[in-house]
């Protein structure tokens, strides 16, 4: 019977696998004492067992006692393993919210990882853009450059043909004649009274002088555009001839010094052109005899040719 006892409590320590090892060992301790204890009374009940003196009360209090210490070991182990059924549901808990954290982990860092690369792949993109616009901006800085170059150069041009055509005109200064440059431009402005009678469009000796004086300078600067504007007071015209009014003589005026012009073999026909301005662009005021003066004129507008100008201007 006793071996029958500490067989149940050796089978019950060793059905216990998931106590831990310092339990066990107290358990192992304990079945190890009995077990002596037990080796002790079989020992002394096979020395006694003859012997009529030895109380049977004793063995059963002892027997009773190993029972006891049975029970008790018994809750101890029903205890221990309540605790590791705990432990282990929150192990179980735990690990199953970490797996789901992980997961959210990892998927918000692949997203962001994804972010980040498209915002690679833009900044990349926005880089080359910038790139080829700094290399646009540079060809463009030095098409300007070039520019401004050819735009001075042609200012400094148009600066020497005005000094040329005031010395070619030097004679004629103070008789209506007036030279200036503006705007990139040669403006000469010839009164009537220099060039032609009162009514009339044809060119006196005296302006033919000076018409042929200005073509040899135009004879020598052969890119410049020449256009000749013939103007009139407001003044309605009340002479005789083919003349319907101020805007045919200003225009047969202009005409008149145009076909001087192309009698110097120097000049591009091409570059001449003659227009009739009539009495719609005075430069002063026609309540006087002095503004209606300064308004019967013939402008030569002297031009340099824009064709290089034009170029860059569409590469700009």
């Amino acid at each position: 019977m006793f071996k029958k006892i500490f067989f149940g409590i050796l089978l019950i320590s060793l059905t216990t696998s998931c106590v831990s090892s310092k339990l066990y060992q107290d358990l192992q301790d304990r079945y190890d004492r009995l077990k002596a204890e037990n080796e002790s009374l079989m020992s002394q009940l096979d020395s006694k067992s003859g012997n009529a003196e030895y109380s049977e009360s004793r063995l059963r209090a002892e027997i009773d006692k190993l029972n006891a210490e049975n029970s008790r070991l018994r809750m101890d182990l029903a205890a221990i393993q309540n605790n590791l059924d705990r432990l282990q549901s929150s192990y179980d808990a735990l690990e199953a919210n970490s797996s789901s954290s992980l997961t959210e982990n990892l998927e918000r860092n692949r997203k962001l990882l994804e972010e980040l690369e498209a915002k690679e792949r833009r900044l990349a993109e926005e880089e080359a853009r910038l790139k080829d616009v700094q290399q646009k901006l540079a060809a463009r800085s030095a098409r300007v450059d070039e520019l401004e170059g050819i735009i001075a150069a042609k200012d400094a041009k148009m600066r020497a043909l005005k000094d040329a055509i005031s010395a070619a005109l030097v004679n004629f200064e103070g008789n209506g004649l007036t030279i200036e440059q503006r705007d990139g431009k040669v403006y000469v402005s010839m009164e009537n009274k220099l060039l032609f009678e009162s009514g009339s469009w044809a060119v006196n000796s005296r302006g033919r002088e000076a018409v042929v004086q200005l073509g040899s300078v135009l004879a020598e600067n052969k890119e410049i555009a020449v256009l000749i504007e013939g103007h009139t007071d407001n003044v309605p015209y009340g002479g005789n001839g083919n003349i319907e009014n101020n805007w045919d003589l200003s225009t047969k005026r202009a005409t008149a010094i145009v076909n001087i012009l192309t009698q110097n073999s120097g000049i591009p026909k091409e570059n001449l052109t003659a227009a009739g301005k009539g009495e719609y662009a005075p430069v002063d005021s026609n309540s006087s005899s002095e503004g209606r003066s300064k308004n019967r004129r013939i402008e030569v507008i002297l031009t340099p040719k824009l064709d290089e100008i034009t170029r860059l201007l569409n590469d700009i």
